[in-house]
């Protein structure tokens, strides 16, 4: 598909591979791991199942000066489950009466972000340009480009720009502007490293005694799990049961967009090298955990993890994966270790804290949208107990 320009200053792509290297050079954003176009188009390639789009927005002099990755996908409203699902039942049941849930088939949901990733990955705006009026034009554009297509048009039922941190609110509240509503959604659990913490020894000292004693009998429990990178000669080996590790993970999610095709791990292997962390935990000679995530900058980022759950308890698998993502944020002299959602007390008592996201979503339809509004007023993200692990008030704890 050729890029088709819907508004003046829109460009519309159906694939990364269709996007000129003219236009990668003048947006300048693949320092960033997460706009990089090898990265973008692994999670392409491996995910037949959702639909790609991408938005490159131009300025008067026709020069790009902002990318935004669109995908659409298939959601099961009966598959959330959480603590807030007696008031998720209530709002489906009224929300099917107005018909604003269908009753069998999923909605169609278009998410602008990155659909596998938490975080601020999904719109990349060129420096010295106004982000408010960024965020308004590429709002005109995602709605151009769906009423552009009959299809899309009359399948795609919601519209979600995704997550954006308490800092950029004045920025993206200008969404509201063309009627999207905010909502709170899981935090992301960052632990910011302190300087001095030459080895991970540094951090447990920094521990109060209570989070020490924890942590060495975690490490004591998980002491018989023998670790192994995955590298691009044992993959293929290993995948089967990576997948069917994080498939266990993945069932117990409150909810998920889409599931994701650990093939992709091949790819970004491939392209990322050692920016992409991958590495798979053995019992007895059996795969009974995996981790992943990214090197980003001045960041290590948390992605998806397998656990054999029936083992996790006796031997502290999903501990010991916490405490290896520091210790090798820790060896790599990284600042800032991005946990990412789920399991917010466990992460807490590592020494990790919650960094709220908002996500903006409307309906199509305008009075579906204002009954969209009122529901979401009474969604709120599962609260939980922070702990506050390290001896002493640190920067950490302050942020």
């Amino acid at each position: 598909m050729k890029p088709c320009t819907i508004t003046n200053n829109a460009l519309y792509f159906s694939s990364i591979s269709e996007i000129s290297e003219e236009i990668w050079e003048a947006l300048n954003c693949e320092k960033n791991l997460y706009f990089h176009r090898d990265f973008l188009l692994s999670i392409e390639e491996n995910n037949s199942e959702i639909r790609f789009t991408y938005i490159v927005l131009l300025d008067t002099k026709k020069t790009p000066i902002a990318f935004a990755s669109l995908q659409f996908v298939d959601f099961y409203v009966d598959d959330i489950k959480n603590d807030l699902e007696v008031l998720v039942r209530k709002i489906k049941n009224v929300g099917r009466k107005l018909h604003l849930f269908p009753k069998k088939k999923p909605l169609k949901i278009l998410i602008c972000g990155n659909t596998f990733v938490s975080g601020e990955h999904g719109v990349f705006i060129e420096k010295n340009q106004n982000k408010k009026t960024i965020l308004k034009e590429l709002a005109k554009a995602i709605l151009h480009f769906v009423n552009g297509s009959p299809i899309l048009k009359k399948e795609v039922n919601f519209f979600l720009v995704k997550d954006f941190i308490n800092e950029s609110l004045s920025i993206s509240d200008s969404l509201k502007d063309y009627n999207y509503s905010p909502f709170l959604v899981a935090p992301n659990m960052l632990l910011y490293l302190a300087e001095n913490w030459q080895t991970f020894e540094d951090y447990l000292a920094a521990l109060k005694t209570k989070f020490r004693v924890k942590a060495k009998k975690a490490l004591q429990r998980s002491a018989s799990l023998k670790r192994e990178d995955v590298t691009l000669e044992n993959i293929e080996k290993l995948l089967p049961e990576m997948t069917a590790l994080y498939k266990k993970v993945s069932s117990k999610a409150d909810f998920n967009l889409g599931d994701f095709n650990l093939e992709t791990y091949i790819h970004l292997k491939e392209k990322l090298h050692d920016n992409y962390l991958l590495k798979v935990y053995f019992l007895d000679g059996k795969v009974v955990g995996f981790m992943s995530g990214i090197i980003n900058q001045n960041s290590l980022d948390a992605h998806f993890v397998g656990i054999d759950y029936l083992l996790n308890k006796e031997y502290a698998i999903y501990q010991r994966m916490l405490y290896d993502y520091i210790k090798i944020a820790i060896q790599k002299r990284i600042k800032l270790l991005n946990f990412g959602r789920t399991a917010s007390e466990i992460k807490s008592s590592i020494g990790a804290i919650p960094q709220d996201l908002t996500m903006y979503i409307r309906h199509k339809k305008s009075i579906k949208n204002r009954i969209l509004k009122l529901f979401l007023q009474r969604i709120e993200p599962t609260p939980f107990h922070q702990r506050f692990p390290f001896k002493k008030v640190t920067e950490n704890e302050k942020r």
